[in-house]
């Protein structure tokens, strides 16, 4: 695995040499391009100014911000950027350590691995040994491509993992939604929900789930190559009814369903 970059974690006086890695692959995303249907040619894009149709060359093309409705102002070169440009001095700066319980998850974002560098394995030690007792996370600032995050030091196993969290104010209000009030819901109904997420409870184990449509897709695709551009035909999936008439019923159901699947799954494991 290659440091994006290497650093130290820093706070009040202690400075941890560590490295910074991805700890994300690519989601593996199926790619198409635009193609002329009767030839399939590739499909090239120009760019065209809104005025006239035209098409504009890179040297004449400018950035600007729009302050309103229809009106710009130019961003001359880089030199504005530079302005704001911040440096990375390839440090997590911890400001604070808050109660991991007291941050709502939508904050964080994007995970990276900490590593120790040499010298720092003992203080790196402490230090995740110390979040684990706590159960607190380091907030930090850390500078990643010229851009500042925000960010959370977490212990995760053998490992510290720098989270990128996202500000304040870039998560929206669900207060915007026209959410139902809790009254009016009939205690049986919800027992039977509580009994139904009881019976459908398990360990997570990630290694369960697997991107079915990627899958499907490429098992398409592979056919097609394989006939020269035709698949055989499939019968078009039928969607679940989202219409409930009586709640109780499918409530019921649902929990009769996932119990006998529940005895299923152990009788199997005891016969294993």
């Amino acid at each position: 695995m290659r440091a994006i970059w290497k650093g130290a974690i820093s706070f009040g006086l202690v400075n941890i040499p560590v490295g910074l890695y991805s700890a994300t692959r690519s989601a593996n995303e199926i790619k198409f391009k635009l193609l002329r249907a009767s030839d399939l040619s590739p499909i090239k894009y120009k760019r065209v100014a809104e005025e006239d149709g035209k098409e504009v060359p890179w040297e004449q093309i400018v950035k600007g911000y729009e302050y309103e409705k229809g009106e710009y102002v130019v961003v001359v070169g880089e030199e504005d950027f530079k302005r704001v440009e911040i440096t990375s001095n390839q440090t997590v700066d911890i400001k604070e350590f808050v109660d991991l319980d007291k941050i709502d998850p939508m904050f964080f974002d994007q995970p990276y691995f900490l590593g120790p560098e040499k010298g720092g394995a003992k203080a790196y030690v402490i230090l995740r040994e110390a979040l684990k007792r706590s159960n607190k996370v380091g907030i930090a600032k850390v500078v990643i491509k010229t851009r500042e995050h925000l960010a959370a030091v977490k212990p995760l196993g053998d490992a510290l993992v720098l989270e990128l969290m996202h500000f304040a104010g870039e998560l929206a209000d669900p207060g915007e939604l026209n959410l139902p009030p809790a009254k009016g819901i009939g205690q049986k109904e919800l027992t039977m929900a509580e009994s139904l997420i009881e019976s459908m409870s398990g360990d997570w184990q990630p290694e369960n789930y697997k991107d079915e449509y990627r899958e499907a897709l490429m098992r398409v695709i592979e056919e097609k190559i394989k006939s020269g551009g035709k698949a055989p035909a499939r019968k078009p999936a039928h969607a679940k009814s989202t219409k409930v008439v009586d709640l109780v019923s499918v409530l019921q159901e649902s929990l009769k369903q996932a119990q006998a699947g529940k005895k299923k799954t152990a009788k199997h494991r005891k016969a294993a």
